[in-house]
């Protein structure tokens, strides 16, 4: 069972004192974060990519690689790329290049994003939206499966027997599909035998369990081992010494972003008790002490088939201390737990990863 961190590098206004954070600085603090996750013993952390004034990480693959050097063996990936708007070669190129600089720690989580912006920013149309990510995912295959290319598609320009590099240490360098609960991409991500991440941030966990197994079916029908396929989740989160303190704290930033991203896309006001309900044992928040996160990390796993489990953190700004405090205590209390549990019961004859 894997362990880690995932972030969209907020840039959102300081709740308390309307403080708004550079993308400098902010940048900054999430590689001190990547470095503090590896010395806890975190498995994985993830950098997603956005195009708007409130997320600073436009470009996963150099903040990642701006922590490589300093970390020993963290793995390190996109959470998601925007593979849809993207350049494939490029995606390929970047995330060889910081396979590289790790020593073999780079992975790719290709997912179409829940955001638009970059469609228009990189000139493309909307109406496109399923098909350029179908595409240009084959495209991205194709490369990591061959030095040389020859391709041609209706959204890029045709590529006649040219070589892509660098070429990444892995072979091959992991590629995952990242989903937000959609049938569709979970039967893809089967059928192409590749891993899926699932966005879990919301409603009850265990009502993903049928999505694992539709993946998992479809990976058995295209001639895949789906025992060896790993299943990850996104959740947002929050941990600190005691529940209330990680509730109080994590509360107001995530209220005012899911009351921001609410009115863009006609959700209902975010308040205390729709967050409360969602950190209850069964709800899709990981806000609590270490034993109540590992808890939920735990049931996740043996309800849902989850082999590797990231924790969103934060939402919205909040003070890098604690940030940093919830990252070592995921890393020094939580996740020791989880491994703990999740080895004996696997042990005991649990479905094992």
């Amino acid at each position: 069972m894997e362990i880690g961190i995932s972030t969209f590098v907020e840039t959102t206004p300081d709740v308390h004192t309307g403080e708004v954070i550079s993308h400098a600085q902010r940048l900054r603090e999430v590689v001190e974060e990547i470095v503090l996750a590896d010395r806890v013993g975190l498995d994985v952390y993830g950098v997603g990519e956005h195009h708007r004034k409130d997320y600073a990480a436009s470009s996963p693959a150099i903040v990642l690689a701006a922590a490589a050097p300093q970390t020993k063996r963290i793995r390190l990936t996109s959470a998601v790329t925007v593979l849809s708007s993207a350049d494939p070669v490029r995606v390929f190129q970047d995330f060889a290049t910081l396979d590289g600089i790790s020593g073999g720690r780079a992975e790719i989580m290709a997912g179409r994003g829940s955001f638009i912006e970059s469609f228009p920013l990189f000139g493309y149309d909307l109406d496109h939206y399923n098909e350029l990510f179908d595409e240009k995912l084959e495209l991205l295959l194709k490369i990591r499966a061959s030095e040389k290319v020859t391709w041609q598609g209706g959204h890029r320009p045709a590529i006649d027997n040219l070589g892509v590099y660098p070429r990444p240490v892995q072979d091959p360098l992991p590629v995952w599909i990242g989903s937000g609960g959609n049938q569709e991409s979970v039967v893809r991500a089967g059928l192409l035998g590749l891993p899926l991440v699932l966005a879990i941030i919301g409603g009850s966990p265990v009502q993903f369990a049928p999505l694992v197994q539709l993946y998992k079916k479809a990976a058995a029908h295209a001639g895949h081992d789906a025992s060896k396929l790993p299943v990850a989740s996104h959740s947002h989160g929050f941990i600190a010494e005691t529940t209330e303190l990680a509730a109080d704290k994590f509360f107001p930033s995530t209220q005012a972003v899911m009351n921001v991203l609410g009115r863009e896309r006609g959700w209902g006001p975010y308040d205390r008790s729709s967050f409360d309900s969602a950190r209850s044992f069964n709800g899709a928040l990981y806000v609590g002490d270490p034993e109540t996160v590992a808890r939920k990390i735990i049931h996740l796993r043996k309800n849902v088939g989850i082999t590797r489990f990231l924790l969103h953190v934060p939402v919205g700004t909040m003070p890098h201390d604690e940030v940093m405090r919830a990252i070592e205590l995921l890393g020094t209390e939580v996740a020791p737990r989880v491994r703990e549990e999740v080895t004996a019961w696997e042990a005991e004859g649990g479905e094992k990863a």
